[in-house]
This record gives structure tokens, C-alpha cells and sequence, in this order.
């Protein structure tokens, strides 16, 4: 007697299992495969999700005055900007704001990192007042036409729909901004001569750094 579903039964006293075992066997594989073929179509699947994120964020692009050679370092305080507009003259002076403003933000975070340095080696107990101030007097200076200011670059660009693209960079060497810095503070009234003294040894202190590393 033989049962249904190719479960082996036993015939004259002996198991006949040739067919339900094969019918055993070809179900693992058929298994086996599923599986192997779920794994290489889920990995598919992300390779196609990576490459519409990709496609989705657009052509990477590099823009003009990017690099080391547009960023500061340890002689030249640098500045990038870029403006844009329908009207030329404006993107140009969009882009030349710019520059000058990212230029005087590393002017005042060199500053406020010299005062932090210097000031925690002393026992000065109006340090705030000293770190306001000379953060105030970078600000006056970059605030104010500098000679030794260079401009590195300037780019302009026509876009299709008639808007105006500029690109400006500007550098100037450390020395210089810390020379014009210490004329600043031989005019400026608001500091008591104590003040005065501090921030210009602080001043001297940079300048020799700036000095010895040339140009």
C-alpha cells in the first residue's frame, strides 16, 4: 500500500523511498535557490536606489577659488564670496562683500584664539573686557579700507536665463593686518593704557610668528 503526498510507505516489507526522496531533494533546492535568488535581487535593488540618490543630487561641481590656495593658513587670512543677480554691477558687488566678510570672520577667530592663548597665561581679571575689545578692533580694521588688501580672483559668468554669476577672492598677509592693527590702537580712544599695552603685545607677539614665516 502506497499513501498520498510522497510519503514513503512500506511495500512487501521494504520502505519504497526512490521516489519520495527525490521529490525530497529536488524541493531543497528549489529552496536553496529562492533564497540565493531573493539575496542577489535585494542586492540589485539597492545598487539601482544608490545610483537614483546619485542621479537625484546632480552633477557634483566644482566652483571657482576653491582649495588651499584660497583658504587662510599661517600667512595670509583669505576670503571667498560669490553673488548673483540680474544685474552685473550688483552681482559683483554681492560677491565682494562676501569676500570680505569671510575674510574678517577669520580675522576675529584668530584674534579671539591669540587672546584666549595669551590671557590664560596671565592673571589679568578684566580678560573679557580685553577679548571685547580687541575683538572689536579686528572688526574696526577689516571694517576699514586696507591698503595691503589684494584681490586673488575675480570670475563672472553669464547664466542662460541672463542672471549674472561673480566669483571674487581676497588675501591679505598676516603681517600686514596686524601692522595696520597696531596703528588702530595708537588711535583709538576707548582703551585706558593698560588695555593699550596688552593687546598691543599680544599685536607683537603674532607679528613675530607672521614676520619670521615670510611670504
Amino acid at each position: 500500500m502506497e499513501l498520498a503526498f510522497g510519503i514513503p510507505t512500506q511495500k512487501n516489507g521494504v520502505f519504497n523511498c526512490r521516489q519520495n526522496c527525490g521529490i525530497i531533494f529536488i524541493n531543497e533546492t528549489k529552496t536553496i535557490v529562492m533564497k540565493k535568488l531573493s539575496l542577489f535581487l535585494g542586492f540589485a535593488l539597492l545598487l539601482l536606489a544608490g545610483c537614483k540618490t546619485n542621479a537625484n543630487l546632480g552633477e557634483k561641481v566644482n566652483e571657482p577659488f576653491t582649495g588651499n590656495k584660497y583658504e587662510s593658513n599661517d600667512r595670509y587670512f583669505r576670503g571667498t564670496g560669490k553673488g548673483q543677480s540680474m544685474d552685473e554691477n550688483i552681482s559683483r558687488n554681492k560677491a565682494d562683500l562676501q569676500a570680505k566678510k569671510v575674510l574678517a570672520q577669520q580675522v576675529e577667530t584668530n584674534v579671539k584664539v591669540v587672546t584666549d592663548q595669551y590671557l590664560g597665561e596671565t592673571e589679568l581679571n578684566n580678560r573679557s573686557e580685553i577679548t571685547d575689545k580687541f575683538q572689536s578692533l579686528a572688526r574696526e580694521a577689516t571694517n576699514t579700507q586696507i591698503a595691503d588688501l589684494r584681490k586673488i580672483g575675480e570670475e563672472k559668468y553669464k547664466m542662460p536665463d541672463g542672471t549674472f554669476t561673480t566669483y571674487i577672492a581676497y588675501e591679505i598677509h598676516k603681517r600686514d593686518m596686524y601692522r595696520f592693527m597696531k596703528k588702530q590702537i595708537k588711535l583709538n580712544s576707548k582703551l585706558n593704557e593698560a588695555e593699550r599695552k596688552t593687546i598691543e603685545d599680544m599685536i607683537d607677539q603674532e607679528l613675530q610668528k607672521a614676520e619670521a614665516l615670510g611670504d
